[in-house]
């Protein structure tokens, strides 16, 4: 074996465990799936559920589902989730497509299926609104967003707006219970990688002193 060959024992790709420590983890398709299953989840329902309001029925129409408790109240809104901020359509609309490539660029780093869910209906909620906001009336980007769902004395909203706030809440939960965007098995991996190389580090220092002495001695 050669001597260039015995300093670089591998010429191939970095293991998962040097990418984490190196800071960048490896893409694990696992997660990856689960995310955009759960996306797609999120926007194929928020579509599905406006086209089916937009065709059966007119805006302003009101249909109870549970006397008193909850309605379907078709209308068209301009501003944020829940109605809120209508008149600032452009900013929203904005707002989402900074959210949603943010979240395609986080995803390199799910290395935990609960962060790949919350991320997951984020992206789908985000883009289900998006997409109101791109290609509805009443101009490209300035599209209405259909809400239908409502409670009594609450906002009226539509599935977008909840795969939103459910992946919020989850993400939320997720940092207050120390739960890491890339794992705790990837987090654990790049300690144990840490130690290891102080391990090695440290004989080193100890072997040092010992050749010396060795080669003095031959001397």
């Amino acid at each position: 074996m050669s001597e260039n060959s015995q300093q670089h024992p591998s010429s191939g790709p970095e293991d998962a465990t040097d990418q984490v420590a190196a800071g960048r983890p490896p893409l694990r398709w696992g997660f990856l799936w689960t995310w955009l299953g759960f996306a797609a989840l999120a926007y194929v329902c928020d579509q599905l559920t406006k086209l089916w309001v937009t065709s059966t029925m007119v805006e302003g129409q009101t249909t109870p589902v549970i006397p008193g408790v909850l309605q379907w109240y078709f209308i068209k809104n301009s501003g944020a989730a829940f109605s809120i901020g209508e008149g600032f359509t452009w900013f929203f609309t904005l707002i989402m497509a900074a959210v949603a490539v943010f979240i395609v660029v986080l995803a390199r780093r799910i290395g935990s299926a609960w962060w790949a869910i919350g991320l997951g209906l984020l992206l789908g909620g985000a883009l289900g609104n998006l997409t109101d906001r791109l290609f509805r009336p009443p101009s490209f980007g300035m599209g209405h967003v259909v809400d239908f769902i409502s409670f009594p004395h609450f906002a009226i909203f539509n599935m977008a707006d909840m795969g939103v706030v459910g992946g919020v809440i989850t993400i939320c939960l997720l940092t207050l219970i120390g739960v890491p965007l890339g794992g705790r098995a990837a987090v654990a991996a790049a300690k144990a990688k840490a130690a290891a190389d102080a391990a090695d580090a440290a004989k080193a220092e100890e072997a040092g002193p010992e050749m010396e002495r060795g080669e003095s001695s031959d001397d």
